[in-house]
């Protein structure tokens, strides 16, 4: 492959040499966000390898914080006008910037489908940061690149735009909205 004829030909290694072998098979293996199993709102596991094909917005979302209801609506207007395409918005509640997101499972899928008419799915609440971030985000996290503190999800409503194959394609500062990224969306629908 592409990969394969570039990786050989910049370090100069044949097909043959045990080395090439080895970043070949690595490169086979990289995971991708298809590889993880996350809970639903509900409990319930899901396995997000039946989103592939699909392009995929995840953010962490609160119910308290000043860019809830901004970030809500634009996420459901976004939602209804691309699901169509193959657009999926997966919502990941977190608690960890300045307990903005306090309520139960429960309470959280009540406030998101009542007031702002979330159908996207949403997800068991989650860290994002710290020692028991949930492996999804440790993931999101060490795909975007950025370095050690760059790392560090900094605030509710930072958001990831994940390609078709499962793979990273941006990652989006919280204050960025929904609406400034329809354009990288529509690009990766396309």
């Amino acid at each position: 492959n592409g990969l394969s004829f570039l990786v050989k030909e910049s370090l100069g290694l044949s097909a043959r040499s045990p080395s090439f072998a080895t970043i070949s098979a690595t490169a086979a293996t990289e995971k991708t966000i298809h590889d993880f199993t996350v809970k639903d709102i509900d409990g319930k596991e899901v396995s997000l390898s039946k989103f592939k094909g699909k392009v995929l917005l995840i953010v962490n979302v609160a119910s308290r914080c000043g860019l809830t209801s901004s970030n809500y609506t634009e996420l459901s207007k976004l939602y209804d006008k691309y699901r169509d395409q193959g657009l999926e918005i997966l919502a990941f509640p977190s608690n960890q910037f300045g307990g903005q997101e306090p309520g139960t499972n429960a309470e959280i899928k009540q406030f998101a489908c009542t007031r702002f008419k979330a159908e996207y799915p949403i997800f068991d609440k989650v860290d994002v940061n710290g020692p028991n971030a949930a492996p999804v985000y440790q993931f999101l996290k060490s795909e975007s690149g950025g370095g050690f503190l760059n790392d560090l999800i900094k605030w509710n409503f930072e958001k990831f735009l994940v390609d078709k194959n499962g793979r990273v394609f941006e990652r989006y500062a919280p204050t960025t909205t929904p609406f400034q990224i329809e354009k990288d969306i529509q690009k990766l629908l396309a």
